[in-house]
């Protein structure tokens, strides 16, 4: 939670890469995607995100005040993304959260769908800060790197993920990410069905990796963050060497709650990253890249 849509933004901008990826900036909101399929449906389906692209900040922009608001609060909106958003979080309450922790993936989700919408494609994915929405089409398969470190270009594992799976959004979650974190994993990445539903999860699972130790520093949001949506909670601003007894605790406080997660049918699975400490729930091992 804590990400930003700002109500001033300069002209979105549209990059093409010399990979075939296209790159969508615009204010905060900055996608990589790419798509697969015959010359006319890879054409179709990046008009298509183009078109709609331009249209998303300033939607978001206008409901931000509502945006920020927590679920219990029960936030009505009506641009289309922002309903997403809302959505996505709803069923984890009633865990605090704000629909600002679906942002990315809602995003991510809302350009995959006019991608497929557009045409038929083999395989496509949009990347919204490290937030994934995918498509994979029977047959077919799609990697995607993991980092603990989201700063870092080193990967330490990867996904290979196909239509079997049911894993159509992929997001990380951490205190080394854009968003302001309750916890002090490195990094929690979660498959999903959706990218807007593994973005809240990836960040709730991420705030409940925690214990009591003097090697974390805290700090209230509203302090690094006027407008951050966690208001006065402390959120962690640093993090000194931990015993193995307290990165025990944290990682076995976030599996807990992803396990929880997963039982109940919003998630498929998480990787938890706290130091050199992994543990996860719903993958059977995360092969190096």
């Amino acid at each position: 939670m804590g990400r930003h849509v700002p109500g001033s933004m300069n002209a979105p901008t549209v990059q093409r890469l010399n990979d075939a990826r296209l790159h969508l900036s615009h204010g905060p909101i900055d996608v990589v995607l790419r798509a697969w399929g015959t010359a006319e449906a890879v054409q179709a389906a990046e008009a298509a995100a183009i078109a709609l692209f331009p249209t998303i900040l300033p939607g978001l922009a206008a409901e931000l005040r509502t945006l920020r608001r927590p679920m219990a609060d029960e936030p009505h909106v009506t641009h289309p993304i922002a309903r997403r958003m809302v959505a996505a979080c709803a069923p984890f309450a009633p865990i605090f959260v704000t629909p600002m922790a679906a942002v990315a993936g809602s995003v991510a989700d809302a350009l995959l769908a006019a991608m497929r919408d557009a045409a038929a494609l083999t395989r496509a994915y949009v990347n919204d800060g490290g937030d994934i929405a995918l498509h994979v089409a029977p047959g077919e398969t799609l990697a995607i790197g993991l980092a603990a470190d989201p700063s870092s270009l080193a990967l330490d594992g990867a996904l290979r993920v196909t239509a079997a799976s049911g894993i159509g959004g992929v997001a990380t979650s951490g205190r080394h990410g854009r968003s302001f974190s309750l916890g002090i994993a490195d990094a929690v990445t979660v498959l999903a069905r959706d990218a807007a539903t593994a973005d809240v999860a990836a960040t709730l699972i991420a705030n409940a990796v925690d214990c009591d130790s003097p090697a974390i520093r805290r700090a209230p949001a509203s302090t690094l963050d006027p407008d951050s949506d966690l208001g006065d909670r402390l959120v962690t601003t640093g993090l000194g060497p931990m015993n193995d007894a307290e990165i025990t605790a944290a990682l076995s406080a976030g599996l807990a709650r992803a396990e929880t997660f997963r039982v109940a049918g919003h998630i498929i699975g998480a990787a938890l990253r706290l130091g050199p400490a992994l543990r996860v729930t719903g993958i059977t091992a995360l092969p190096p890249p």
